[in-house]
């Protein structure tokens, strides 16, 4: 009796394609060749195996990630302010527009095409410290457009961490009137702190003297209040932290500063850490909202705009998860299917795409954490795409806005820093009061023996003796209330042709500049700072060079540069963010501009003149202005570590 034969089968099956067996012989079994179920049969293993080796898929949809499908395909991409390339270029690569604004790459096969994708890059033809473009994606019938952000690299600011609560915290106050409270509050410091710094900002009428070890007396113009004190004492810290405390407060045992530093380094991203006042821990929180026409603004949830792009019907689900909050569909109607509402895991379910997008159209996203500046990610699932994206969280802020003015006087305040050159001062104020005599001046004076300096819409402000330039530079700075100051050196004239309305006139026709240079005495000095961040090891590279970036357009003789001369009209609130280092005692100017690296925007401009006066000898001035040896080899250890750098090169 013969043997009954077995006959071995194997079925396949796909969604998105065809399978077949290829190069079919004779003795092959196959049903539902270039189909999406495939079978296969056999009486012999061996063959059926040979059969398997030999099956494809050919997928039926379109997907820029699949497979070496021979295809004749174009990516076509476009930008504004910049000209893309694709880097490295090899034999077989099909590309048009290299170095220009629109770029296309071509190629019959999908995988050389992204390969040639990953090498595209963007350089931006236009300086700017803060801007973006947008870049449009055009691949068959499907286009995109998203954003490029465009950022000069910033240099580093440290601050010394210090090894002990003297090097890391100065304590600061504001004094009006209350020398007894005040004198109570020292001993009171001494008792607990004696070698910790204090600086004290004074408007009383009539000041008195404030003396002893590590105190740093501040004389301003009477009466000038409470939050031009604090502008100026904060100007004048150069530890990591500073403690607030009004005049009349008195240290007691419980007095811990060590308490509020080991808070603040254990969590970083604190800025302020408030304690109590005899037993009152006094706080509170803003709710800030709006709209633009009565001004104020709210944005209590993040809208994920998602949307699919077809017209097919099916069974659609899509799945977001976040880390730092919860997502809802808005307004739920009968119909939506939706799971997790109200958690950081959320599916939405239909069977119509068109349905699908409008409830994504209501996903919302709500921060379950406090913070004022931080992010999430949003992981999407659909079918088999998968995309993460990010949600930017912020705390609204409130606007800080500047009084226009109305006439150069309510727009300008001119600002100086003085040290034992009364003579020269008094030169630049009367050459002021002849074309702009109702113009604000306001004086820093760290001379040995201040003497009076006293107008019409004068402010001077003592400081205490050879604080330094830098130190003077902020104090002034920190009293501005106008939306522009003009920095003048204490020996510099005013001319015929000084037009503080020319510098206005550009910095409000262009009002991304920061900082605009004019000229002394014909010298036009400016230039550039080359930035190499290096890497974490060694530090930055850092070189000072003659030139510019590139002209500021409309304007001839006008350049976009990193450095200026002594004499610039700048925007108080840009000037305040960067600050200058009070560090700097003797001599310092381009270091400003090294910590203003993509935060400021600098331009200098040729025809806006001031004169300098004759240079007078005066031994002791000389004596304070020269830096020595030790003096200049303290500075430069300063900037190698505040900026973290490897090189400099003036």
């Amino acid at each position: 009796m013969a043997s009954k034969k077995t006959i071995l089968m194997v079925c396949l099956n796909v969604n998105k394609g065809v399978l077949s067996v290829e190069d079919v012989l004779d003795g092959d079994q196959v049903e539902g060749q270039g189909q999406n179920n495939l079978t296969i049969s056999s009486s012999k293993l061996t063959q059926l195996n040979d059969m398997l080796s030999r099956v494809t898929c050919t997928s039926i949809i379109y997907h820029i990630k699949t497979s070496d499908i021979d295809i004749n395909s174009q990516v076509s991409l476009s930008v504004n302010k910049g000209v893309l390339s694709v880097e490295d270029v090899l034999d077989g690569d099909q590309v048009e527009g290299q170095g220009q604004s629109n770029l296309t790459t071509s190629s019959s096969n999908l995988t050389h095409l992204n390969n040639m994708l990953s090498r595209v890059t963007y350089t931006s033809t236009i300086y700017h410290i803060k801007t973006s473009d947008l870049l449009h994606f055009t691949f068959e019938d499907h286009e995109v457009t998203f954003p490029i952000t465009i950022r000069r690299q910033t240099v580093p600011v440290l601050y010394d961490p210090g090894n002990d609560v003297n090097s890391q915290v100065t304590i600061v106050t504001k004094t009006f009137l209350r020398y007894k409270e005040l004198n109570v509050l020292i001993k009171s410091i001494w008792m607990f702190y004696p070698e910790i710094k204090i600086i004290i900002a004074d408007d009383s009428l009539k000041p008195e003297s404030i003396t002893g070890k590590n105190i740093e007396h501040y004389i301003m113009a009477p009466t000038q209040g409470w939050f031009a004190g604090r502008n100026l004492a904060i100007s004048q810290v150069t530890t990591k932290y500073f403690l607030w405390v009004d005049d009349d407060f008195v240290f007691l045992k419980g007095t811990l500063i060590e308490s509020f530093v080991e808070i603040m380094e254990a969590v970083p991203e604190l800025d302020i850490l408030g304690g109590a006042v005899s037993g009152d821990q006094y706080y509170f929180k803003f709710k800030y909202e709006g709209d633009e026409e009565e001004g104020g603004c709210l944005t209590p949830a993040r809208e994920l705009i998602l949307s699919f792009d077809s017209t097919e019907d099916g069974c659609f689900n899509v799945c977001l998860n976040v880390n730092k909050g919860v997502l809802s569909v808005e307004d739920v109607l009968d119909g939506d299917q939706v799971e997790g509402q109200g958690q950081n895991n959320l599916t939405i379910s239909s069977s119509k795409l068109t349905q699908l997008n409008d409830m994504l159209s209501r996903v919302t996203y709500t921060s379950t954490i406090y913070h004022i500046k931080t992010s999430d990610l949003v992981y999407f699932h659909f079918e088999d795409h998968k995309a993460i994206f990010p949600i930017i969280i912020r705390r609204p802020s409130v606007p800080v806005l500047y009084d226009p003015g109305k006439d150069i006087n309510s727009q300008v305040t001119i600002i100086t820093k003085t040290f034992l050159r009364y003579k020269e001062l008094n030169v630049l104020i009367q050459s002021i009061r002849k074309f702009y005599p109702k113009i604000k001046i306001i004086v820093a004076d760290d001379s040995l023996k201040p003497e009076h300096v006293s107008e019409n819409n004068i402010e001077h402000y003592i400081m205490p003796p050879a604080q330094g330039w830098f130190s003077g530079r902020n104090l002034a700075v920190s009293q501005v209330t106008t939306k522009y100051f003009l920095w003048v050196d204490d020996d510099f004239v005013f001319l015929n042709e000084t037009r503080i309305e020319s510098f206005v006139e550009i910095m409000e026709a262009v009002p991304e500049l920061d900082v605009l240079g004019g000229e002394v005495s014909g010298d036009q000095f400016y230039f550039i700072l080359e930035y190499d961040e290096g890497d974490e090891s060694d530090g930055g590279c850092l070189r000072r060079i003659r030139g510019f970036h590139q002209p500021l357009p409309g304007y001839d003789g006008c350049f976009l540069v990193d450095g200026v001369i002594n004499y610039f009209l700048a925007r108080t609130d840009a000037v305040r963010r960067v600050g200058f280092d009070p560090f700097l005692k003797r001599v310092g100017h381009t270091e400003f501009f090294i910590d203003g690296i993509g935060k400021l925007m600098v331009a200098s401009c040729k025809g806006l003149s001031v004169g300098h006066q004759t240079h007078r000898a005066q031994s002791k001035y000389d004596l304070y202005r020269n830096q020595g040896k030790r003096e200049e080899q303290r500075k430069l250890a300063h900037h190698f570590f505040k900026n973290y750098l490897n090189y400099i090169k003036y």
